[in-house]
């Protein structure tokens, strides 16, 4: 359903729901006016006819009753109807039309609905001493209802004019009010695929649309920035690719023509280093697409049981660069609800960026501390560390250090840094005396951490 038809549906059912409430409102008053006004005649005329009948106005029979007429002076008249009653129970007298049967007991005053003849009839009685008898004047409750009626119909069929002009009307100022809306969405519609830049005019825009149009630019620009960093992270990735993929190239041409094993050893050796570049580069691109279309999710997880797996998992990558490992573990073994993925690849790659780091014969050296609401994983190796520009760009892709190993891809960072900030942590890298630590913090503020 469109906004144009939703919003004529409230404002046309909220007008006919308003319409038939002043109907009903009109309704009750005027049906307690009617009564009021209709009922003071009755009181009227039956005070009347009292007083004409005991000043001997109006002569009564008791013998034979007779015929008697209302006053002139009271409204109605054609209406209404008297009945003179004697105290003994016999009818003196009543006017043209009035049952000859007792409509109230003998002693009874007042107003009283009663039934007559299949009637509804509305009655006043008053006692007069002074005429010994009882005065009954009354007239039918259909008048009532049908003075009712013509009002409300005098209200309703104005309204079979009045309501379709003013749903027309409101379907006019529906259009007109939503022409900026629709003026927005033509501007979207024209836009080009490729143009992601801010709309414009904003500011002229009604007040109502500029949220939507402030959010449309927000997301646009980041949209602009997600495609710029895909179009560089093609870019490089191709690069990167391209580099072993024709050392492979020229290397197995080179061993196909080897003149003698010792060449031919070289160029497979030459060989296996690409291809072990080149599983690296893949296994790091395939990381990083599943690093960036994660879904935050945390279970319960051991840390110092996954540090085991990683570790484990790069002792023959370690002992092939000669670089042992070392973990120190804490008393507390800290455990915390946490994506075990991210937080598997984000150490991984970095122990493995502090092995490849790391002189022959130099330990890298893996802590596990717990401190007060806080977590930290210090990763310490002999290399030369990053450089400061290096260490502000870590998030960014292909960003490689001077003197780092140039078999790396320039990945690994960016996937650790990437999967820590999705657990809520941070990364710091630091040079001391001691060596380069690259260290990772878990707050309690991020991260939920309790006793395992």
């Amino acid at each position: 359903m469109s906004l144009r038809l939703r919003l004529f549906l409230i404002l046309t059912g909220a007008t006919l729901a308003v319409w038939l409430s002043a109907v009903l409102w009109i309704e009750h008053s005027t049906r307690a006016e009617v009564q009021r006004v209709l009922d003071a005649r009755l009181v009227e005329a039956a005070r009347m006819v009292s007083s004409l009948v005991s000043k001997n106005q109006m002569a009564l029979n008791r013998d034979a009753p007779g015929q008697i007429s209302l006053p002139e002076s009271t409204s109605y008249e054609h209406q209404q109807f008297c009945q003179i009653w004697s105290f003994s129970g016999g009818l003196v007298g009543r006017s043209d039309g009035a049952p000859s049967e007792q409509l109230v007991p003998a002693s009874a005053t007042g107003f009283r609905n009663v039934t007559q003849g299949g009637k509804a009839l509305r009655v006043y009685t008053i006692v007069d001493r002074n005429i010994g008898g009882q005065v009954t004047v009354g007239d039918s409750l259909e008048l009532r209802d049908r003075l009712v009626r013509d009002v409300i119909a005098g209200f309703l069929w104005p309204a079979l004019v009045i309501l379709p002009i003013m749903w027309a009307l409101i379907w006019l100022s529906i259009a007109r009010g939503l022409a900026p809306l629709d003026r927005f969405a033509r501007d979207l519609a024209t836009r080009q695929v490729s143009d992601l830049g801010a709309l414009p005019d904003t500011d002229r825009r009604p007040r109502e649309i500029r949220p939507v149009a402030s959010a449309l630019n927000d997301l646009l620009a980041r949209l602009g920035i997600a495609r710029d960093r895909e179009r560089d992270f093609i870019s490089y990735a191709a690069h990167e690719l391209k580099t072993p993929l024709a050392g492979l190239k020229t290397q197995a041409h080179i061993a196909r023509r080897a003149p003698d094993a010792k060449t031919r050893d070289h160029a497979l050796s030459a060989i296996e280093t690409s291809v072990g570049r080149t599983d690296r580069m893949v296994h790091q691109l395939l990381d990083l697409a599943r690093v960036e279309s994660r879904k935050e999710r945390g279970e319960p997880v051991n840390l110092i049981a996954i540090l085991q797996q990683v570790l484990s998992a790069l002792a023959e990558f370690a002992d092939h660069k000669g670089v042992p490992l070392e973990f120190e573990e804490t008393a507390i073994s800290p455990a915390l609800l946490a994506d075990p993925f991210l937080l598997t690849i984000a150490l991984r790659n970095l122990i493995e960026n502090a092995i490849q780091a790391s002189p022959t014969g130099e330990t890298v050296a893996v802590t596990l501390a717990a401190t007060g609401p806080d977590l930290s994983i210090d990763i310490r190796d002999k290399g030369p560390g990053l450089p400061p520009e290096i260490a502000t760009q870590a998030h960014q892709k292909f960003i490689k250090g001077s003197d780092s190993d140039q078999t790396g891809s320039g990945l690994g960072l960016s996937i650790a840094t990437d999967a820590i900030e999705a657990l809520g942590g941070v990364i710091r890298f630091e040079r001391r005396a001691d060596g380069h630590h690259t260290i990772i913090v878990l707050s309690k503020g991020n991260a939920i951490l309790r006793p395992a």
